[in-house]
């Protein structure tokens, strides 16, 4: 026999793989405390130490004593990383070296204080982003973090002490974390170990125990550190219980659950749940289950639901729709996944009955709710007297009544008049069959069964002898009244159940449709406005409202964004309520129990950082939006909005820390390479004059000539270097216009090698050009510098003495220009790296220049359409070569004939 209670496959499946996927990274330990001093650093190093007896590698990577002997003493044994320097400012900080720990990979490494916020220039802006590479590479973490450094906790942190904690960690860290152990110190023994200088230096521990450590404060962060790890325990628990199809109810601790639904007593159920959690200290849940039914309830009802399930929200219960056709089984089976120890329902108010033919929810939470106990409360004696006229409101559509009274009528007439005569009683009972089909077809469960049961009086009445009187003459009949009966009830509630059912499904497969095209063009978009203008667009088109998206600028002042500014105009009030929604997180407006005289509905757009923005909706039916599943709906539209919104606004900031980056890394290379150069040509320079104007009387012509000539060559040499930062910066900017014409590329390699006499005069230069060298377009003055930088690295690079080869070829509607020398070649890896601006290679540290040359010389050939590489030479050289594409066939030089 199986067993009925086994673990659910697809649960333990998920599981199974989540736990696999944990198995390959590291652990992660966190030693949990209410604040600073209980003792979290040296209770981490006494674990430490206890791992080590065991056999494992551990490492110490940081951790902070704060001058404390007892934690110091404990560092002793371990082996630490050194700290890594990081320069700031004019200062040199220290931090965690994570590289340095991931080459040494131990099995367990320490780092202390998780919240921390690590200097400018590290590979992380968080430490607990260090702990989640050490951990994706399969290193075991242990660390501390104290209950304040959460985020979510951070507005009530401030709010009791009256201090904002600028470092925090996202909820999804501890979440995830594998152990938690709470170190926990009462207040009064705190601050004795304050007052002993064990937390701080005596001058720091004066002005802590003015401010943060008052016995207040330290108490309200004591029961949060206690009810953050509570939570944690029982979340291990209840998985614990799902893992092992434990269904019966562990009263490890109280937990409420409320069932609501469109009476008007679901509100006083709500506070008097608040006040019973409240009297034990618990956490309740209000639960709603959509019906199919759900879909034909009044406006009025849907409504009250929706008010329902916000007062809950806003009394602090956590809210739960659940959807599917037996009630009491939803919220059993909720319950005992969620370890539920009371349940809370109304006292019923509609008659006897009703419970009799329809079952009653009451009656089956108490026969199967086993280990669970459940609450009966009755509404208010205002509410009990209208509730009977409010049910009959709800259920007294009588035009679809009147409808199955017709169309069994119709058909008896039809079957008496044209069919009576030549058919059998058999196929008549089929034709009434089929009008209860039809009726439930409609979709309410009411009609068909008045269809059922008037469909089997008529044929008695009409068909079955003696006719036209309910008696029979024969009582075989009456067994066929009572399966006609039993198959017209089965047919008309299994009929109206499909519709119910195929309704629901397409509810639910075009909100499943709409995420999914909202999730869909949000992934593929790039850049913040194309992503607002998507997400507007797809929630005006799927809630019929105007949407617009209001988002923060510099000085926190909301602006809209949204494809047609004038259909959402905001005036000031308008402002005044998106900005009440910016700043305090929660949903106010048109429709709801906060400033409801706007004219917008607006929602906090919130992500992983907190509130971004806020989403404003005029919608034409305010009512539609408010339905349960549609404002579900809306949420998580607003939620997947945030999210996009913040992953365009991290990349901007990734993007613009890159290029603030490059800037300082380009800048801090300029510098570096132009004051050396700069300083070499001018004390050169202004040392030779300085001689001259001091001793030029007294010095020969060949001195002063000598002189002369120096000065005039750095002078040469300074405005070359100038030249070339000028001709750098005009073709980024895209100032050097191209000006292609067509040349022979012989004359311009000649212009080059004119131009560079003086310089060449120790190498032999060797040209192969083919005698047919076609004319090539480009603009010559810039090829020609082209050529003059390549030459002038041959130089700078080769050996006096050593020849230089100027060479070029036609290869596929293109000419490819070469310059090789014999010098030490271009270094492995480095064929791409020697165009980047300000790159100088090893060799070139006793080199004159900044590395421009070769970066002036690829912008141009690219301006040009080309590309330009570097090879290795064979027997040692660098070959450097430029492509430069012909664009079609030279023209045709005209030539004069000579005249007869």
């Amino acid at each position: 026999m199986m067993d009925s209670n086994r673990p659910d496959p697809d649960e333990l499946l998920a599981r199974v793989q989540a736990e696999e996927a944990r198995r390959r990274h590291g652990k992660l330990k966190i030693f949990f405390g209410a604040s600073a001093g209980v003792g979290k650093t040296y209770a981490m190093l006494e674990a430490a130490h206890e791992r080590c007896l065991d056999g494992t590698d551990v490492v110490v990577g940081w951790v902070d004593t704060h001058g404390r002997a007892e934690t110091e003493a404990l560092l002793e044994g371990l082996e630490t990383i050194p700290r890594r320097p990081m320069p700031y400012r004019g200062t040199v900080l220290y931090e965690f070296d994570l590289d340095a720990a991931l080459a040494r990979h131990p099995a367990l490494i320490l780092v202390d204080e998780l919240a921390h916020t690590n200097a400018p220039g590290s590979r992380h802006a968080k430490r607990w982003q260090d702990v989640e590479e050490l951990l994706e590479a399969g290193i075991d973490v242990y660390s501390t973090v104290n209950v304040q450094h959460l985020e979510s906790l951070n507005d009530s942190v401030a709010q009791i002490t009256g201090v904002i904690v600028r470092e925090t960690i996202p909820d999804s860290i501890l979440e995830r974390v594998d152990e938690v152990e709470l170190i926990d110190l009462p207040p009064d023994d705190l601050l004795q170990r304050l007052r002993e200088g064990k937390v701080y230096v005596p001058h720091q521990a004066e002005r802590a125990a003015r401010n943060f450590f008052r016995k207040g404060n330290l108490i309200a962060l004591r029961e949060m550190a206690l009810r953050q790890t509570a939570d944690r325990v029982d979340a291990q628990m209840q998985a614990y219980m799902r893992d092992h199809a434990i269904t019966r109810t562990w009263p490890a601790g109280e937990r409420l659950l409320v069932c609501v639904s469109p009476s008007p007593l679901s509100a006083r159920l709500v506070r008097a749940a608040r006040r019973m959690a409240a009297g034990l200290r618990a956490d309740w849940l209000v639960v709603y289950v959509e019906t199919p039914s759900h879909l034909h309830f009044p406006e009025a009802d849907r409504e009250r639901v929706v008010q329902t399930l916000r007062l809950a929200e806003q009394l602090g219960a956590e809210v739960v729709t659940l959807s599917g056709h037996d009630v009491a089984e939803e919220i059993l089976t909720y319950a005992r996944r969620r370890n539920v120890t009371k349940i809370i329902a109304g006292k019923p108010t509609h008659p006897r009955w009703r419970d009799v033919l329809f079952g009653s929810l009451l009656d089956e939470l108490v026969r199967r709710s086993g280990d669970m106990d459940v609450y009966v409360i009755s509404g208010d004696q205002e509410e009990e007297r209208l509730l009977p006229r409010r049910m009959l409101e709800r259920t007294s559509n009588w035009s679809s009544y009147a409808v199955a009274a017709l169309v069994v009528a119709a058909v008896t007439v039809v079957a008496r008049l044209l069919l009576f005569s030549f058919l059998e009683l058999s196929t008549l009972l089929m034709i009434y069959l089929l009008a209860v089909v039809f009726i439930a077809a409609q979709g309410r469960r009411g009609p068909s069964i008045l269809a059922s049961v008037l469909s089997v009086a008529a044929f008695d009445f009409f068909f079955v002898p003696p006719y036209l009187t309910f008696a029979v003459a024969d009582t075989q009949y009456l067994v066929t009244f009572a399966v006609m009966l039993v198959v017209a009830l089965l047919i008309s509630t299994l009929t109206v159940r499909l519709q119910q059912q195929a309704h629901a499904a397409r509810r639910r497969e075009r909100r499943t449709s709409a995420l999914y095209t909202l999730s869909r063009e949000l992934a593929s978009t790039r850049g913040l406005e194309n992503l607002l203008k998507t997400a507007v667009r797809q929630i005006a088109e799927v809630f019929e409202s105007h949407v617009a998206a209001l988002l923060p600028d510099a000085s926190g002042r909301l602006t809209v964004h949204t494809e047609k500014p004038s259909a959402f105009p905001l005036d000031a009030d308008e402002q005044g309520v998106a900005q009440w929604v910016y700043e305090h997180g929660q949903i106010a407006g048109l429709g709801t129990n906060t400033l409801p005289g706007a004219e917008g509905l607006y929602l906090p757009l919130t992500a992983a950082h907190g509130t971004i923005g806020v989403l404003g909706l005029r919608p034409q039916n305010i009512q539609q939006v408010l339905l349960p599943e549609q404002f579900h709906l809306l949420e998580t539209f607003a939620s997947q909005t945030a999210v996009a919104v913040e992953r365009a606004t991290l990349a901007e900031e990734a993007q613009w820390t890159r290029v603030q980056i490059e800037t300082e890394r380009l800048r801090s290379s300029l510098l570096s390479s132009v004051s050396h150069d700069l300083r070499t040509p001018l004390a050169t320079i202004t040392g030779s004059a300085s001689a001259l104007l001091e001793n030029g009387a007294s010095l020969s012509e060949e001195t002063q000539h000598e002189l002369l000539l120096a000065i005039h060559e750095e002078a040469v040499r300074l405005n070359r270097l100038v030249a070339n930062l000028l001709d750098m910066t005009r073709l980024e900017s895209g100032a050097v216009v191209v000006q292609k014409e067509w040349h022979s590329l012989e004359e311009t390699i000649g212009s080059a090698l004119t131009h560079l006499d003086s310089a060449l005069h120790d190498h032999p230069v060797m040209t192969q050009l083919p005698e047919e060298l076609p004319l090539v377009p480009f603009d010559s003055v810039l090829i020609e510098q082209v050529l003059i930088n390549l030459l002038e690295n041959s130089v700078k690079y080769s050996p006096p003495a050593t020849p230089i080869e100027v060479s070029a070829s036609l290869a596929d509607d293109a000419v490819i220009v070469g310059v090789a020398d014999r010098g030490p070649g271009v270094p492995p890896g480095d064929e791409e790296r020697i165009f980047a601006k300000f790159y100088r290679t090893n060799e070139a540290d006793t080199q004159r220049g900044v590395g421009l040359g070769l970066a002036i010389a690829r912008a141009i050939v690219e301006a040009h359409g080309g590309r330009i590489w570097a090879e290795q030479r064979s027997g040692g050289g660098a070959l450097l070569r430029f492509l430069l594409p012909l664009g079609g066939p030279p023209p045709t030089l005209e030539t004069e004939l000579p005249v007869e």
